[in-house]
């Protein structure tokens, strides 16, 4: 009897030793997020253009959170809703990412590149301007002063050996608007009339403008140079509370918005009834625009190349442009 309750025991523990060991141990899965409803600010312009299909898709459910867009015409509408909590994502000017990093001791990071250059050199009644340098004892009409504008004008002209303001004289004007209406009166005889315009009012300036040419893209200027930077006008930026709240819907979000980018590029005329429809500008402009507006989705270390590059620039020139100093490296989210 004693034999037998052994032998019983025994097979009792090799059963349970095989069924121990036919439990694989599993890897504990990270627990999904509930839908969250992210708040967007965004510029009207070339800023917002790569998130309207992710506008209009969040519009028919289609996303995988709630989207809550607000177009602004000026970042200072948007900063103090940002700051106090009230916005969780924003498409604003990469230097503006940096001093609100700075005024926030890290409360901001950059989540991608959305935009690079949309600023064009036009000429109208000549082609006197061929290169950078081309530009010596000209006057060019612009706006921007104290933003990207100036600050790209700037670099390109001193990589060339020129300087704003002693070879090179801007007006600078309030609206690329005033610029168009001023160029548009002006006769040809005369001189040539030179402007630094952004995308779309390039494409406006052309329907309004007799004689009007594109003569520099300072993007390609830009790149021409060399180096690691790239010409910046946007960025979107995330309050770093949020992120670490609701890490998995920011990374859907940015899904989300690389397909949107890629759309608007890929189907610029579907795209451009998308633009209108969100308030940026007339679908027959932005079609014709959305190939000259730089509209990327740069993300991790190809992003914090462009970016920390453009911003070293901004520093270089004006240190209070960026915050008074650069960004540390957690400025830049390099995914989850």
């Amino acid at each position: 009897m004693k034999r037998f309750v052994s032998l019983l025991l025994a097979v009792l523990m090799t059963a349970a030793l095989f069924t121990g060991c036919a439990k694989q141990p599993q890897t504990p899965e990270t627990p999904q997020e509930e839908a969250v409803t992210i708040r967007v600010g965004g510029l009207k312009g070339p800023t917002s253009m790569g998130l309207v299909k992710l506008l209009d898709d969040a519009e028919n459910q289609k996303t995988a959170n709630a989207i809550d867009f607000q177009m602004a015409a000026s970042a200072n509408e948007l900063n103090p809703l940002f700051l106090k909590g009230e916005l969780d994502i924003m498409a604003v000017p990469a230097n503006l990412g940096s001093v609100l990093y700075n005024k926030t001791q890290g409360g901001v990071k950059m989540l991608a590149v959305s935009t690079l250059g949309v600023l064009y050199m036009v000429e109208k009644g000549g082609e006197t301007v061929t290169d950078i340098k081309s530009l010596a004892g000209k006057t060019i009409y612009a706006t921007g002063k104290g933003a990207t504008p100036e600050y790209a004008l700037t670099y390109l002209l001193a990589r060339n050996g020129l300087e704003l303001g002693k070879d090179v004289n801007v007006e600078w004007k309030s609206e690329p608007t005033e610029i168009v209406a001023q160029m548009a009166a002006m006769d040809n005889a005369v001189a040539s009339t030179i402007a630094m315009l952004p995308q779309p009012f390039v494409v406006v300036a052309m329907g309004q403008v007799e004689g009007l040419r594109v003569a520099l893209d300072l993007t390609e200027q830009w790149n021409a140079l060399g180096g690691d930077s790239r010409l910046i006008t946007a960025v979107l930026l995330v309050r770093s509370e949020f992120l670490d709240q609701h890490p998995q819907a920011v990374d859907q979000f940015m899904k989300e918005y690389a397909a949107s980018a890629a759309f608007v590029n890929d189907q610029p005329a579907e795209a451009a009834v998308l633009v209108e429809k969100y308030g940026i500008v007339k679908a027959a402009v932005a079609e014709k625009a959305i190939p000259a507006c730089n509209i990327v989705c740069l993300l991790g270390d190809e992003m914090k190349t462009a970016a920390s590059g453009y911003l070293q620039v901004l520093f270089d020139q004006n240190p209070e442009s960026v915050g008074g100093k650069l960004p540390g490296d957690d400025f830049y989210w390099m995914g989850n």
